[in-house]
């Protein structure tokens, strides 16, 4: 399956994220913030960027924007709390916009979606 970097500040959240991705068979990697997750780009190279955008340290659109800058290529779908954020155009790079929920079923839609558009790296 699929390598999955979760970037997410909030304990509770990043948990039920990694543990509802791991029961669908992916390989996930969980980071605070986005300077932790883009710095190890290169170490761990994921098929996908779950990402929240405002974290205490490390903002999701700052690390959208480094991404772009490096034209990594890595799909993104960013997971946020707010809306709003649709409208920033750094988040139009995203491969989809999920506003958090408890329900994950939007999420796991998305994931599935974009994976399937995206053959994994070691595929």
């Amino acid at each position: 399956m699929a390598r999955i970097f979760v970037v997410e500040d909030e304990p509770s959240l990043t948990l039920l994220y990694r543990t509802n991705l791991e029961r669908k068979g992916h390989h996930v990697t969980c980071f605070h913030n986005g300077r932790e997750a883009f710095n190890n780009l290169d170490t761990e190279r994921p098929d996908l960027i779950i990402l929240d955008i405002q974290m205490a340290a490390g903002d999701g659109l700052e690390m959208m924007k480094k991404m772009l800058d490096q034209r990594s290529g890595i799909p993104v779908i960013i997971n946020s709390a707010y809306s709003h954020y649709k409208n920033d155009f750094i988040s139009w790079a995203a491969e989809a916009y999920v506003v958090k929920s408890s329900d994950l079923s939007e999420l796991n839609d998305a994931v599935d979606n974009v994976l399937g558009r995206f053959a994994p790296l070691d595929a």
